[in-house]
């Protein structure tokens, strides 16, 4: 009767079945596609002006990268994060991916800030 115990307890308890199950999660997500559908975002903060780039995904696809909590004053400040957005935006989604991306020389630095800022986001939508 003990041994019989004993044997049922491994069966339940098992590290196995945990270790399974999460498998089984992982590739059901790695089949599915390479983002975890939802929207991600990422605190931009300069100068005490805290906004935030918010990027939303499905399964296989960028479909939206938006400045959101953007003051009119920070707007104002750094007259070039809207159109710098909107031209690396543009090339996100024509090509799906951040690599190989040009922007104008004089939105240099604008551009690298907003990349990090989408590819830090996209880094939490991957499902790996």
């Amino acid at each position: 009767l003990g041994l019989l115990m004993i044997i049922l307890l491994l069966i339940m308890f098992g590290p196995s079945k945990d270790k399974e199950t999460a498998a089984s999660v992982q590739t059901t997500s790695a089949l599915t596609g390479q983002y975890l559908p939802g929207v991600y975002s990422t605190a931009i903060e300069l100068n005490d002006n805290t906004f935030d780039v918010q990027v939303t995904v499905d399964s296989n696809h960028i479909n939206s990268i938006e400045l959101v909590n953007l003051s009119e004053s920070t707007a104002a400040m750094y007259p070039l994060m809207e159109p710098a957005l909107e031209s690396l935006a543009n090339q996100i989604y024509a090509t799906q991916s951040t690599k190989n991306l040009t922007y104008a020389e004089e939105n240099k630095y604008t551009s690298m800030l907003l990349l990090d800022a989408i590819n830090s986001a996209l880094d939490k939508a991957r499902a790996d």
